[in-house]
């Protein structure tokens, strides 16, 4: 073997740029991925270490060592990354809702361990070790489905949202229509599982998040059109850099109130939750699961609810980007040589400014109560989709008038 110490199995594919090797997955340089390849390289690299020094000359421990392998170890690592930030963000999220509810209500909120976050930990445990009961006649297979497709949807567009031209899975010219059509099954998939519960409450729930997708979706992709327009691209890294010197939130002002309720509306966040309605409809859709099938559930409204936010910073907060700040220290093209590229800046500007959007849903939760679903319709048709037809003719006047 030419590898005589530890040092040199962990470093033994170092050599090559990380762009420049046999495989590399992305066009543009990606963070999560380096850091998860360095990862790789010490912990395959110890591995293939510790293999040579029980069976010395074998051909597992060079393998373990292999470009290609390093490569697809680092692509596992890379998921986990993701998601782990993306299940953080997610539970940073619920502990803020409980905080500020808690002070909307005249009392402190959650208070277990380190300011009460460790209530969603214990939380997710307790519903884990929940028996898993349900109905003898629920269509199993529909029922078992539905379930997991809601919760795969909804972790798969949270990790799709880009935290930074740095930070992303795919780096898609049509992000935000590919977003929005995973996004848009969740409620088809609601009241399917609805239907296949037995339950005449569990179905009128899933009719419900029917009718709210119908009512909401079309003004909120007029509003996507939009900001696309004023942006001159579909392309997600070209919206969030056409903000950098004044946010869509200023010219498309009606779009970004319109687009904040429909997105409420969505993620079937209060008062738009009459998908569940706990006070008519028992927990409306959600009604026959139980345990550890409905803590997934929850996580997976509060990951539509963060995809809903990210969607709010993309198109009208300027995304990870500050206006007339450069961040070239962070992303620019030489910024792999900088000593800290590797301080999650842009990734946490990002992050603090989808916090912000989700205090404003849940302003909206503590003022005003849960209406009712002819409101709910008349809203989406009478109200947000004038609203959102003249924020694409006010966007249309200020690029044909060259402001824009």
């Amino acid at each position: 073997m030419a590898y005589s110490s530890i040092i040199d199995w962990v470093t033994a594919t170092w050599g090559t740029p990380l762009m420049e090797r046999g495989f590399y997955p992305f066009d543009d340089y990606n963070l999560p991925y380096h850091i998860s390849m360095a990862l790789w390289n010490i912990i395959g690299g110890a591995i293939a270490w510790l293999i040579n020094l029980l069976f010395p000359g074998n051909s597992l421990s060079e393998w373990l060592i292999s470009p290609y392998t390093n490569e697809i170890f680092a692509l596992v690592l890379f998921m986990v990354i993701i998601f782990a930030v993306a299940f953080i963000a997610v539970l940073i999220s619920l502990w803020e809702e409980r905080k500020v509810l808690g002070r909307a209500m005249d009392r402190r909120g959650t208070m277990i361990g380190m300011m009460g976050f460790l209530q969603c930990v214990a939380d997710g445990l307790k519903t884990f070790m929940k028996d898993n009961v349900y109905s003898k006649k629920v269509d199993e297979m529909t029922y078992w489905w539905t379930a997991s497709l809601v919760i795969g949807t909804s972790v798969l567009i949270d990790c799709m949202v880009p935290l930074s031209s740095r930070w992303f899975v795919v780096n898609y010219d049509a992000g935000l229509l590919i977003i929005m059509g995973l996004y848009a099954l969740a409620p088809f998939f609601i009241l399917v599982s609805g239907w296949a519960q037995n339950n005449k409450y569990s179905l009128i729930g899933g009719i419900r998040a029917a009718e709210m997708m119908i009512s909401y979706e079309v003004p909120m992709l007029i509003i996507i059109a939009s900001a696309c327009l004023l942006a001159g691209s579909m392309n997600i890294g070209d919206i969030v850099n056409a903000q950098s010197e004044i946010w869509f939130m200023i010219p498309m002002f009606v779009g970004f109130v319109t687009f904040v309720m429909c997105a409420t509306a969505e993620a079937e966040r209060a008062p738009f939750d009459l998908a569940e309605a706990e006070s008519e409809l028992v927990e409306g859709w959600q009604t026959e699961y139980g345990g550890m099938k409905w803590g997934l559930i929850m996580l997976a409204d509060y990951m539509r609810g963060s995809v809903s936010c990210g969607m709010i910073v993309l198109l009208f907060f300027g995304g990870w980007t500050i206006p007339f700040v450069s961040l070239d220290y962070f992303l620019g093209p030489d910024a792999v040589d900088n000593c800290l590229y590797w301080l999650p800046v842009p990734e946490l500007i990002f992050l603090l400014k989808g916090w912000f959007a989700f205090f404003l849903m849940i302003i909206i939760r503590c003022g005003v109560g849960r209406v009712r679903t002819d409101t709910i319709l008349n809203l989406g048709w009478k109200v947000f989709m004038p609203l959102s037809v003249l924020n694409l003719m006010i966007v249309l006047v200020l690029l044909v008038t060259g402001v824009y």
